[in-house]
């Protein structure tokens, strides 16, 4: 992992995330691009038009806003590492998947304004909408990463091929923080699969991988969403990370009434891969 792109809009929230993207920056020496969105009026097509968000108004909102950003860079980033940062008028959502896409981050991490990132990934939110569209794995963060330790982290998957690439970039995270990985199959009453099979498919998926600190878990319970809960919790884990590759079937298992429990209830931060 080289590059992480953040974007912000000045939020609690998206102070959060990069609070957490300086946490990964200062140890591990990648570089950051930062990323704040300006959102043109209805009607707006061009700033001498003379519309009320004119050439004045729009420099200075500009200045503004490079001044927040500056702050930020000075309050959480080391001077050692590389922060650059990006002002751009157009609508969030357009505006970070175009970015993304000329800049092609490792990460993009994003602060979440739902008490349930779980949740938030359904209701038709911005999160959703770039962890759906987006070539690039998506860290969604919901709280304060002060005293964020990342030891222990959970991996969720049914482990298909199209799983491996998000399956990688979580690898190379976890490697900078030295944290073990607990791979987890959960079984249900409707989705049940053998514990021989189940670590078959999760030793095959593994196969490549040398020298790999994990341990492989299948794990009983009434629903998928429980089991992931109750697993972290058994183990103490400081992040759940969910292979949501739409093609596996497996995020199609969350759906509107999965249970908020897995982020209220936990504090912990949920990477979701969309890949």
């Amino acid at each position: 992992m080289k590059t992480i792109l953040v974007p912000l809009d000045f939020s609690t929230q998206s102070e959060h995330a990069i609070k957490l993207a300086a946490k990964i920056a200062n140890k591990t020496n990648i570089e950051v691009y930062l990323l704040h969105m300006v959102k043109m009026p209805e009607g707006h097509v061009d700033m001498s038009s003379g519309s009320d968000f004119g050439i004045p108004q729009s420099m200075h909102y500009i200045q503004k806003a490079t001044e927040k950003v500056l702050h930020l860079k000075a309050q959480f980033f080391n001077e050692s590492i590389t922060v650059k940062y990006a002002i751009r008028f157009d609508s969030p959502y357009d505006g970070i998947l175009k970015f993304s896409a000329r800049v092609r981050p490792d990460l993009i991490i994003m602060g979440s304004k739902d008490k349930s990132i779980i949740d938030e990934l359904f209701i038709g939110s911005l999160v959703k909408k770039i962890v759906k569209n987006s070539k690039t794995p998506v860290l969604a963060i919901n709280k304060d990463p002060e005293n964020l330790k990342i030891k222990e982290l959970v991996f969720v998957s049914d482990f298909k091929e199209e799983n491996r690439k998000s399956f990688e970039v979580l690898l190379d995270f976890t490697q900078k923080f030295d944290s073990k990985i607990h791979l987890l199959n959960v079984n249900t009453m409707s989705r049940f699969n053998s514990t021989k099979k189940a670590k078959q498919k999760m030793n095959a998926f593994l196969l490549k991988y040398k020298n790999l600190k994990h341990s492989i878990n299948i794990y009983n319970d009434d629903s998928v969403e429980k089991g992931i809960l109750n697993f972290s919790k058994e183990i103490n884990a400081d992040v759940i990370a969910l292979s949501t590759h739409e093609r596996s079937g497996f995020f199609r298992l969350f759906n509107k009434s999965i249970s908020k429990s897995i982020s209220k209830k936990t504090l912990k931060p949920v990477f979701t891969f969309f890949i």
